[in-house]
């Protein structure tokens, strides 16, 4: 497969969809725009008075995204950064009725896809790994420069590997002979460090630890609660934020942003009166995340850990 072939399978997307309840004459963005999926769907359904703005550090997605969407690029601006930059470029634009905001926080299938990115275990690639290709951080310098500590905290916080030590324990010891320099090398030292019987069920031996990787290279977890925030203070009152999360880690951290946002004074409770000011700007429409459906599960089985939840600006 090409580099400029996108292919990525939109995840939940009419629940998505539905959740951002469009209306014409308000501004939607699409935080990650991926082959355009969501993007094309939230454009069909824009009126003549809306726009569309949609992020992704991907130039490839950017370009794909484009091309699929070539009937409205009237009314949709493409921005090829990171979706935590949202409030800056929402206010240089001069956006001032944002009606929705979209957040899909996996990895395009393109990108899993494509052997040559490094994002996969299953083929044999440089070990790379970045959503942005000028990013300087690849998987390759964390595997052969960060230090054994600190391998060990980020495979088991951001990979919730029980065998983080032996796995960073056994990369350590690899890298001495020689840089690792391939996805298939790692994974090897990866199976080699996980004990025989816990190699026999569940996922494949290598999934945390490249999702951990993977997670620390593109600084995933670190956009969401600047997300979150700006796209509460830049909604208009109804407007609909909707999150899709793909491991514990993201729901945890959307979860808590949205908490943030929907709790009201902060003062210290033995304040006679509040100081503070602050007033509830969400109200949870997901009280339990929203699930993919046995259909969707049975055409897409990347799906399976997907997780929607939804916010209204009060």
């Amino acid at each position: 497969m090409s580099d400029m072939v996108f292919s990525h399978v939109s995840v939940l997307l009419y629940e998505c969809i539905e959740a951002l309840n469009i209306r014409d004459g308000y501004t939607y963005v699409d935080c990650t725009a991926g082959g355009g999926g969501h993007s094309l769907e939230i454009a069909k359904r824009m009126g003549p008075n809306s726009r569309l703005i949609c992020f992704d550090r991907d130039k490839n997605a950017i370009a794909a995204a484009t091309e699929r969407l070539h009937d409205y690029l009237d009314r949709v601006t493409f921005v090829n950064e990171n979706f935590s930059s949202i409030g800056e470029v929402l206010d240089s634009m001069g956006v001032d009725n944002l009606g929705g905001v979209l957040a899909d926080l996996g990895c395009s299938s393109h990108q899993f896809d494509v052997p040559e990115r490094g994002f996969s275990y299953m083929h044999d690639a440089p070990l790379d790994m970045r959503m942005d290709t000028d990013a300087p951080l690849t998987a390759f310098k964390v595997v052969n420069e960060y230090t054994e500590a600190d391998l060990k905290r980020l495979i088991f916080e951001y990979g919730e590997e029980r065998f983080a030590p032996r796995i960073a324990s056994f990369i350590a010891k690899a890298r001495k002979e020689a840089p690792i320099e391939t996805t298939h090398q790692l994974s090897d030292i990866i199976r080699a460090a996980i004990p025989a019987a816990a190699r026999e069920n569940g996922p494949h031996p290598a999934k945390r630890t490249f999702q951990a990787i993977r997670i620390e290279v593109n600084a995933e977890l670190d956009a969401i609660k600047p997300l979150i925030n700006a796209a509460s203070a830049r909604l208009v009152p109804g407007g609909r934020i909707a999150i899709i999360s793909f491991h514990s880690l993201e729901d945890r951290l959307v979860k808590l942003g949205f908490r943030d946002q929907m709790g009201g004074c902060t003062c210290p409770k033995d304040f006679p009166v509040c100081i503070c000011g602050n007033k509830p700007k969400l109200r949870d429409l997901s009280k339990k995340p929203i699930l993919p459906s046995d259909g969707e599960l049975e055409a897409n089985p990347r799906a399976r850990s997907a997780k929607l939840r939804i916010a209204e600006k009060i």
